[in-house]
């Protein structure tokens, strides 16, 4: 069901024509959260004034939305029919324009903050990447914006008492999944175009985790990195090789790391059953838990919701809503303030603040810096688990019930 708030402005066809960038997958186009072309995108806002569409999805999904030109598409699962579906929007107006079944099959046990649908698709712009657990197989599947379906694929085992969450990343011309879990577990890459496996590697201790790798090129050499099973690793994307190793610092995670292109330092925050913040040298080669920690923090750090680097600031919010803020260089604390209710979904940062989207749905914009300044706090109305994304000046949040397209009052106006 549309529920149609404002009539949307004029379409911008093609993102040729357009400046914005495309959301492709998690956390955005750099996979860390950060947005570089929106210079307009709401801060202070009302969402009785300053919603442009809100249409009512079907099911339930913590997964976030992904968005490429006119396109938007999001995952969710249907407790009566026990059906995952990929779902197709028109960002311009929130119409749904397709809804595919990508897997029928009983709904695995979960973690209480899990859902069935917690997997973040990926796009290249041609085919939409979806990820879900078929009871015990890691299930993997490729559509085309048409909504037809290219190929599927179980690539791996996958065991865990709280449920799955593995957001594919794309990496030349692969897709690549972690499979970290209670188990045999294990990275694996296939081909984009069909399927196919082309790597897959193994991963220590047998530890179920939820985190989504970033792929970054430092000093000349190409590095995707993650935590999990009792381990932070990097890996050569082409070919699985592992490249370096930190032991623990702690068994389970779910953040994702970011990393400081400045000061060349990769940030993680861990939370089960030990509490851990580190800065970490990325430049090493075997196992460097020894001599490339460059700063630990076991105060205020997070277990699910992934943190965020604003230029000299690194900034976390743990599970509690207990927000900080560091300097990225040195882990000197400049504040540490509780924001209201728990918090499941990742920050957010653009234009130099800070979004944060708690648990009960209050968007609170904050600015980093010495000292703790809210600019904004809005209320959405309804529960929110997943990550927000952004597109063309519109901010888009997935609630329990509704996905939002939120854009600032005058862009609103002049689509009315």
């Amino acid at each position: 069901m549309i529920q149609r708030l404002l009539v949307p402005a004029i379409l911008l066809f093609s993102t040729l024509a357009s400046a914005s960038e495309n959301w492709p997958g998690w956390r955005g186009p750099r996979g860390d959260g950060t947005v570089q072309e929106a210079p307009n995108l709401p801060v202070k806002f009302s969402v009785a004034e300053d919603t442009v569409w809100k249409t009512e999805i079907p099911g339930i999904g913590h997964a976030s939305p992904v968005i490429w030109g006119d396109r938007i598409f999001l995952v969710t699962a249907d407790a009566t029919t026990l059906a995952r579906s990929l779902l197709c929007l028109e960002r311009t107006s929130g119409k749904i324009l397709w809804s595919r079944v990508v897997l029928e099959a009983p709904f695995e046990e979960i973690h209480r903050l899990n859902s069935h649908a917690s997997s973040t698709p990926v796009t290249d712009g041609e085919r939409i990447f979806v990820s879900f657990l078929d009871q015990s197989e890691m299930f993997v599947a490729a559509y085309d914006f048409a909504g037809t379906e290219l190929w599927r694929t179980k690539p791996g085992g996958f065991s865990s008492k709280h449920g799955y969450c593995s957001c594919p990343v794309l990496w030349n011309g692969k897709v690549i999944i972690n499979g970290d879990h209670d188990g045999d577990a294990y990275l694996v890459a296939l081909d984009q175009k069909t399927g196919s496996q082309v790597w897959k590697t193994d991963r220590p201790n047998k530890t179920r985790s939820y985190c989504t790798p970033i792929i970054r090129e430092i000093d000349g050499r190409t590095q995707m990195m993650l935590s999990g099973s009792l381990s932070v690793t990097s890996y050569d994307p082409d070919t699985g090789k592992q490249l370096w190793i930190i032991d623990g610092p702690t068994e389970q995670f779910v953040a994702s790391l970011v990393y400081h292109e400045k000061h060349k330092l990769l940030f993680l925050t861990c939370g089960f059953p030990q509490k851990h913040i580190l800065a970490i040298r990325p430049d090493g080669s075997g196992n460097v838990t020894k001599t490339h920690i460059a700063w630990r923090e076991t105060v205020g750090a997070a277990y699910v919701p992934s943190p965020i680097v604003i230029g000299d600031y690194f900034i976390v919010v743990a599970d509690n809503g207990v927000a900080s803020c560091f300097i990225a260089a040195t882990g000197e604390k400049l504040w540490r303030e509780r924001l209201p209710g728990g918090h499941s979904a990742s920050i957010l940062t653009a234009n130099g603040l800070a979004y944060f989207i708690s648990d009960e749905g209050i968007v609170s914009v904050v600015k980093p810096g010495p000292t703790f300044d809210v600019i904004a706090q809005t209320e959405m109305g309804e529960k929110v688990s997943a990550s927000p994304a952004v597109y063309d000046n519109q901010l888009f949040i997935r609630g329990e019930k509704h996905l939002f397209c939120l854009a600032k009052s005058p862009q609103a106006t002049a689509a009315r």
